[in-house]
């Protein structure tokens, strides 16, 4: 049991960690700053301009896999640029994963395109 007492000190740190600032801010609005509503602390409002309409617009599920599209091949740029610049000092085996890497990609690239994702219409 004394083994595991390090890693329950470590859990209760971060329970700690996390709990403290929510106790304190909760603590600090119940005496400090009590709540005071009224129709202009109430009101809705929109980068400092009073709203006009209705808030609810929908958007067309596309436009998320697009951005989608757009992290995986991002993410695939942070990864490939590394191994652009050690290609010459690396061995068979990372110059294969990195092919692997890029044909999961391009079979990703290959399924959204078989379904549709990139049309835009």
């Amino acid at each position: 049991m004394a083994v595991y007492a390090p890693l329950l000190i470590l859990f209760l740190a971060a329970l700690g960690f996390a709990i403290a600032p929510l106790a304190l801010a909760r603590l600090w609005a119940a005496w400090v700053s009590p709540a005071k509503p009224n129709a202009i602390k109430n009101a809705i409002y929109e980068c400092g301009l009073e709203s006009k309409g209705d808030a609810w617009v929908q958007f067309r599920s596309g436009y998320y896999l697009y951005a989608i599209i757009f992290l995986v091949f991002d993410v695939e740029a942070v990864f490939l640029l590394p191994f652009a610049v050690a290609f010459t000092g690396l061995g068979v085996g990372a110059c294969l994963a990195m092919f692997v890497f890029v044909l999961m990609l391009a079979e990703g690239l290959a399924w959204a395109w078989a379904k549709g994702v990139l049309t835009w219409a």
